[in-house]
């Protein structure tokens, strides 16, 4: 199988418009024979690496490996006719190989992008996003190869990642827009704005957007690959949620055979926590658990945080549905989900939903005033981000003061639910809350309020009342 720089190679190639007839003028001869041998020879190897291209890829019919290795240490000067043809295979100007253009000190620019995704990893985006703002605003200049996109990218997810999901869409739409964009960055664009669609509630756009994306790499021949994987198991999962489950089935399923073929536990945990997600969904949460477990396993064998701690969280909650609920091992993987988003980019949904699944550890262990803590600490965390999961405090809420005996505060709490619940529009998961609260509202003699959390969770399933039927006319 070919290795990921291939592959990431081939699908620049594809989406490359730049011309390839690179010529040298005097006034660059005039450069190349005063050039440092040494820092042409880096800055070659530089734009190579950066653009995924082993030397290989890069020498055709030219020259030989051997003679370029020479260059890229500083070994040999190249003559007019070589550097015109490399700049061609690397696809850049013979200037910027030359540094006739001066600009900002790539190295710096990339140095900065580092700081801010280590920022964004450890939870602190506006850290990051002050690094971003710096080279952000330098790219008026020339500057190294891949350095836009990669800082268009940070910016997105550091937007995302305050809760500004909006504004992180248009710098995601805008990226994937340009025909330049790389191959690995169009990929990673796509399974974010796939991603940020679907958790916002806006499933049609986060199928269109992720079949877009997924068709391309299909025309590529780079369906097989770690990212290409994450994205069929996002649109897959957008898929369900909208009540599409066979299809969804099927994408979860091939993504899951085809991360079987690569040496990528990231990539195998995504598809099995995404088909863990659509066994517990089907009521199937015997069967659910040990597939989440399993993608656990894997996800904890490599450094993504976020998704980590997020599949810690989605055990845990699956963990809290058994019949009997493992309260004990929900709640440990859900504490150790909070810690570790404490230094992960995790976003506020994120944060909300784990806070919301140790309320419920808490309140299935009787401990109500730590349930009640919590509760608090999600609708406080959650700021409008995670409109459901406040649906679901409240309800909470209202079941630990009816635990009580108080059943004017509970009946309180669950119509606070159904206004919150009445924002959110018609999916399974919204369905199957407003069933419970049915069952919660009836059991506060609100038997009106019961019967419409009835009709609406229907509604959420795609049932429509037939109020007319048409009888045949006889001849």
């Amino acid at each position: 199988m070919p290795s990921a720089a291939h592959l990431f190679a081939r699908i620049q190639q594809l989406f490359r418009t730049t011309s390839h007839n690179v010529r040298m003028d005097a006034r660059q001869a005039e450069l190349l024979a005063q050039a440092d041998q040494y820092e042409l020879g880096r800055r070659l190897r530089s734009i190579r690496v950066a653009r995924g291209l082993t030397q290989g890829d890069v020498v055709g019919d030219a020259i030989s490996v051997a003679y370029l290795s020479r260059l890229e240490t500083g070994a040999r000067r190249p003559t007019v006719k070589v550097l015109s043809a490399l700049a061609a295979r690397l696809d850049v100007s013979i200037d910027s190989l030359l540094e006739s253009e001066r600009g900002p000190d790539p190295d710096e620019l990339r140095l900065a992008l580092d700081y801010a995704e280590l920022a964004l990893e450890s939870g602190e985006p506006t850290e990051a996003a002050q690094h971003i703002d710096t080279v952000l605003s330098r790219l008026d200049e020339p500057a190294g190869p891949g350095i836009e996109e990669r800082a268009r990218l940070l910016h997105a997810r550091s937007l995302e990642a305050s809760g500004r999901e909006d504004d992180a869409v248009i710098e995601l739409e805008g990226l994937l827009e340009r025909d330049s964009l790389s191959g690995l960055s169009r990929i990673k664009a796509g399974i974010a704005l796939s991603r940020i669609h679907r958790e916002t509630g806006d499933l049609g756009r986060a199928i269109t957007s992720g079949e877009e994306v997924l068709s391309q790499l299909r025309l590529a021949g780079l369906e097989a690959s770690d990212e290409a994987v994450q994205l069929s198991v996002t649109v897959a999962a957008a898929y369900f949620e909208r009540g599409d489950t066979a299809h969804a089935v099927r994408l979860c399923t091939k993504a899951i055979s085809q991360a079987e073929t690569l040496d990528s536990p990231r990539a195998r945990a995504s598809a099995y926590w995404n088909a863990s997600v659509m066994q517990a969904n089907r009521g199937d949460i015997a069967a659910a658990v040990p597939l989440a477990e399993r993608a656990l396993s894997l996800l904890g064998e490599g450094q993504d945080a976020r998704n980590l701690a997020r599949l810690r969280t989605e055990v845990g909650r699956l963990q809290l549905e058994l019949d009997p609920p493992a309260v004990d091992e929900a709640r440990e993987n859900l504490t150790r989900a909070v810690s570790e988003m404490e230094w992960s980019s995790a976003s506020p949904t994120d944060r909300a939903w784990t806070l919301l699944g140790l309320a419920r550890a808490a309140f299935l262990s009787g401990e109500l005033e730590q349930a009640r803590d919590l509760i608090g600490e999600v609708e406080t965390t959650s700021r409008g981000h995670a409109p459901l999961a406040e649906a679901e405090a409240l309800t909470l809420a209202g079941r630990t003061c009816a635990e009580e005996g108080r059943m004017a505060e509970a009946a309180d709490f669950y119509q606070q639910a159904v206004l919150r619940l009445s924002a959110i529009g018609a999916d399974k998961a919204a369905a199957q809350l407003w069933f419970d609260l049915a069952s919660l509202l009836e059991s506060v003699d609100l038997s009106e309020a019961a019967r419409d959390a009835y009709r609406r969770a229907a509604a959420s399933t795609g049932l429509r009342t037939r109020t007319a039927v048409v009888s045949p006319v006889n001849a």
